[in-house]
């Protein structure tokens, strides 16, 4: 096992030392993968938060869409699912406050009118009610 190892790391290392910045890329790249791989084996399924979908949506645009079987953990289709309900969320005003001046509290309101009939000189005219 160490010699084939062994073997394997001075054949990758020849390239490194000609291309280090597109070899290292790549190598971590393939580490990454592997990795991914890896967990993928130990967990049945993965649970994504809004901020990992959102992250993986965002990413999407970056990478050509014939390549995302291959990169994504997630079904192409799972992908573009999400990012629609994220644009949807983004224009849903259906939760959004109506227009206009929040109403006054009971309280204030009552405040007011007993400080306008203890002051007449103010100018306010009570209306009885």
């Amino acid at each position: 096992m160490s010699t084939v190892y062994a073997v394997t790391r001075r054949l990758l290392s020849l390239p490194a030392l000609l291309l280090r910045r597109e070899v290292s890329k790549e190598a971590e790249l393939l580490v990454l993968r592997h990795q991914n791989t890896v967990l993928r084996r130990q967990v049945p399924r993965v649970r994504y938060e809004p901020a990992d979908r959102l992250w993986l949506a965002a990413l999407s645009h970056l990478i050509p869409r014939s390549r995302w079987a291959e990169i994504f953990p997630i079904k192409p289709a799972t992908l573009l699912a999400w990012h629609r309900t994220l644009v949807a969320k983004k224009w849903d005003y259906s939760k959004r406050r109506r227009p206009g001046r929040p109403s006054t509290a009971a309280a204030v309101k009552t405040l007011i009118l007993r400080m306008a009939a203890e002051n007449p000189r103010w100018g306010h005219l009570a209306h009885p009610r």
